[in-house]
């Protein structure tokens, strides 16, 4: 149980065995505060509507992990009645700490990892169609102690995931955030420092309309069951005409 959160989720963990913990960051769904570089392509309302689909259906993919204890990392710190509904699906609460990603993240990998855990992975919210099995196969790398920390890149030079066993605050220092160098900048401090690191599958945010052209395009002749891993965030793209006329984008 994560302290001074409540929560009528019971650890899925023996204590015979590896305690993990995954952490989703999420911003709430506000109009004009999330996926601002999708306007002027999407009004704030239909950006934060997108925004939306993109945390259910990370939700509902991440729901099906095994062994693993759940939690949303929130902000701003009075948004937590805008998440409360996720609580049904087995998350925890707690609102994010810290004046920029590094220091939130950092955070988080502080406090989590002294409750406890073995492991934590953290992800964000931009990548709808990942996987569980992803998230999963951090866990066993970490869990293997061939590696210290897990990375899932990204095509835009950040990164989607990371994992660690033990906090290692430098690789938060001094990165330039929301720029095409984070991951570069990150994997170079941990090899001075010594960190072993490891990468996982190549994901793609969805940060801009090409994204989004480029999420549509994969997925619209492709059929699937219920509750496949982007189906919410696709169903929306799929409603608007601007996604459809540049099918062959």
């Amino acid at each position: 149980m994560l302290p001074g959160v409540r929560c009528s989720m019971e650890s899925v963990m023996d204590t015979r065995h590896e305690k993990l913990l995954l952490v989703v960051v999420a911003k709430a769904p506000v109009p004009g505060k999330v996926k601002t570089r999708l306007i002027p392509d999407f009004t704030a309302g239909e950006a934060a509507d997108l925004y939306r689909c993109f945390l259910e259906d990370r939700i509902i993919a991440m729901n099906s992990l095994k062994g693993v204890d759940l939690a949303i990392a929130y902000t701003p710190a009075d948004a937590a009645e805008m998440f409360t509904p996720f609580r049904r699906n087995g998350f925890c609460l707690f609102s994010q700490k810290g004046k920029d990603l590094g220091e939130r993240l950092n955070s988080i990998f502080q406090e989590k990892l002294a409750d406890g855990y073995d492991a934590v992975s953290i992800i964000d919210s931009d990548s709808p169609d990942l996987p569980a099995s992803t998230v999963q196969e951090s866990f066993k790398r970490l869990l293997s102690n061939q590696t210290d920390v897990v990375f899932g890149p990204c095509h835009d030079g950040g990164y989607y995931l990371v994992g660690m066993r033990k906090p290692h605050p430098e690789l938060f220092y001094n990165i330039p955030w929301s720029t095409e160098t984070v991951l570069a900048n990150t994997l170079e401090t941990a090899k001075k420092v010594g960190v072993k690191t490891d990468l996982l599958p190549w994901w793609n945010d969805l940060d801009i309309f090409e994204d989004l052209i480029v999420f549509y395009n994969k997925y619209k002749n492709q059929s699937f069951k219920s509750n496949w891993p982007g189906e919410k965030t696709f169903g929306y793209l799929a409603r608007l005409k601007r996604i459809n006329k540049n099918d062959n984008r």
